[in-house]
């Protein structure tokens, strides 16, 4: 009876996570975040609902396993790139903005010293007895709640954008690691903190050996089929690291989060990504945050009116502790952009969860005192995005132009800097002072930044890196390969490369390059002008051309193809999601930063690109 008790547990968390999106898409609820709504859900279901789910083996190891997949992927979404110099060149028109990562890492200060300051006031007036761990979930960011936000709002590629981002990187990793030491000095057999450095020490060393294999072609062969060599090494990592975190003493998120820093930092591949984000948030991370909802008994908070009263004071605590160190923001940014960001860095979830499950275990707060705090978090991850949507407006990306740079001038390159559009495209192109221009080639018209040679240190001295997009036409295909990896590693978004050689251009697709042949573009533009005259006609002909356009008007997000109200003459041909390449059809449903190939007459694509491209 107990088994069966324990399977039917099982399926209705199981039901209550498969159902909350599709009643979020359904009633259009775009507001709440699907991690919220599963609480929510739960909350129904659980103790301060029916009550319909019963104690389970099953859903306790699949929660558990949900927690630490959940820290796995909050270091996996850690983008290290971030602290490049590539993201501090937009800076430039910021009214001589100063180093972000700089400016980030002052900015959570600010909120660290202000947080430890109110949750003393909070132990002061009895509300809770630890100030430490007060202040660890004061200071929190939900990573998970700020990047998604910033990219419905394609705010990631702005300065304020950037800077928000860095400073919710900065507050994940550092309450991370702070919430490990807090434990380390009030957890069973405290004082053992030094052990810690064994756990950095293991994944530095995890680091570098994973560095050397990440490019070994045996590693490609063994990642296809049913091997998934990729797969397997990402899930060995986290067992281990968690294995090892408890051994020293430590709680098994930060082996996992750990392990996805790891996994970040090493640059794995989308299709990669991809898969463990499947698995983590189609699966595991919907039963723990379902089981978080089924766990919390909100009656129970009625019953201490003191822990009641903690909710909205620790609400506004939140807010203020992101308000006033935001306010340093106002020297570079008008009030609404500055409120929109201190709005949305109030939001928390997962850390703390992690610090309220931590802090009941090791009896330094109470079971009460932990549903509060968790209901706390679910507030701010409903209340803050909706602020933040409503108050910012991005100023920079309408007239912003992608910068792109070629490296070497030749017959090839040229005439694609004539026909760009310089609406949208600043060009700069690099050139060796011993090699020969032709005129015919552009020099007279052009202005072509002279280099004594294609060394790396001599690129990187002329701001050849400093682009969105680097394009490699050097004569040497090897030099070309240098260059183009080094400019992938040193966080150039796309990169281009003229590769002639198979062998050369398999390694650079691997890493993510561009990859382009001047002898098979020729090869295969002759073949379809024999096969199909057509479909050349639709690439070479104005009137008739093939345009890009990307979606990123969130008020259409989710709309069907045939419900969508534009009658212009064009024809949408395909769509880009992600990795996937879609064939439309009128029960298409258009998503945020697809991007469309479409063919039309010009006026009309120039006023479909108006309506999905600009908000």
């Amino acid at each position: 009876m107990e088994h069966g008790e324990s399977v039917s547990s099982l399926v209705i968390v199981i039901l209550a996570a498969f159902l909350t999106p599709i009643l979020l898409h359904r009633f259009r609820l775009k507001m709440i975040p699907v991690v919220v709504a599963e609480i929510i859900v739960g909350l129904i279901i659980g103790n301060s609902g029916f009550n319909l789910v019963e104690e389970s083996n099953w859903l306790e190891t699949l929660s558990t396993l949900g927690f630490i997949f959940l820290m796995f992927l909050s270091g996996l979404e850690i983008d290290f790139s971030i602290f490049s110099s590539k993201r501090q060149r937009k800076n430039k028109e910021t009214k001589k903005m100063p180093n972000p990562v700089l400016l980030a890492s002052l900015v959570f200060v600010g909120i660290l010293i202000l947080s430890f300051v109110l949750s003393y006031l909070f132990v002061l007036f009895g509300f809770i007895d630890n100030v430490y761990l007060m202040t660890l979930i004061i200071s929190t960011i939900s990573l998970g709640i700020v990047v998604p936000t910033l990219k419905e709002a394609q705010a990631m590629q702005t300065t304020v954008g950037q800077t928000i981002l860095l400073i919710a990187v900065i507050a994940d990793l550092v309450t991370m690691i702070l919430l490990a030491v807090f434990v380390s000095f009030y957890g069973e057999g405290s004082g053992n903190m030094w052990l810690l450095l064994i756990l950095f020490g293991v994944g530095v060393l995890l680091y570098f050996v994973g560095k050397h294999f990440r490019n070994q072609s045996f590693i490609e062969t063994m990642s296809k089929g049913t091997i998934q060599i990729g797969t397997r090494a990402v899930f060995t990592l986290i067992i281990f690291l968690v294995a090892l975190s408890e051994s020293v003493g430590a709680e098994n998120i930060l082996g996992a989060f750990l392990a996805g820093a790891l996994v970040s930092l090493l640059a794995p591949n989308q299709e990669l990504v991809q898969k463990l984000d499947s698995f983590g948030y189609g699966f595991l991370i919907p039963i723990f945050f379902v089981m978080v909802g089924v766990e919390l008994d909100l009656w129970a908070l009625y019953d201490e009116p003191k822990v009641l009263a903690l909710i909205p004071l620790l609400f506004i605590a939140l807010l203020v502790s992101k308000v006033i160190p935001i306010a340093i923001l106002k020297k570079w940014y008008d009030t609404k952009t500055v409120i929109a960001a201190s709005m949305l860095l109030t939001s928390t979830l997962s850390l703390v969860i992690a610090a309220a499950t931590i802090g009941e275990r090791l009896e330094i707060i109470s079971s009460e005192m932990h549903g509060a705090l968790i209901l706390v978090a679910v507030l701010s991850c409903i209340i803050t995005p909706s602020f933040f949507k409503k108050y910012y407006v991005n100023h920079e990306e309408t007239d912003y132009q992608q910068s792109v740079s070629f490296i070497g001038i030749n017959q090839a390159t040229i005439p694609v800097v004539r026909e760009l559009d310089t609406k949208e495209f600043e060009t700069h192109l690099f050139h060796t002072r011993q090699e020969k221009i032709d005129d015919k080639l552009g020099r007279s018209i052009f202005d072509i930044n002279e280099l004594e040679n294609y060394d790396l240190e001599t690129l990187k001295d002329a701001g050849v890196f400093e682009h969105d997009i680097v394009v490699v036409t050097t004569g040497d295909e090897y030099k070309n390969e240098e260059i183009a990896t080094y400019a992938k590693e040193y966080g150039v978004e796309r990169v281009i490369a003229r590769i002639e050689i198979p062998v050369i251009e398999k390694r650079l697709k691997e890493i993510g390059v561009d990859v382009f042949s001047v002898l098979l573009s020729s090869k295969t533009l002759l073949k379809a002008l024999i096969e199909s005259p057509n479909v050349v006609n639709i690439f070479t002909q104005q009137d008739s051309a093939l345009y890009e356009i990307n979606m990123n008007n969130a008020n259409y997000d989710g709309t069907l193809l045939r419900e969508f109200p534009f009658t212009g003459d064009v024809i949408m041909v395909r769509i880009f999601r992600g990795n996937d390449s879609i064939v439309p059809h009128g029960d298409t449903e258009l998503k945020l930063n697809d991007r469309l190939v479409v063919t039309g007459s010009t006026e009309y694509v120039e006023e479909l690109q108006q309506i999905l491209e600009y908000v």
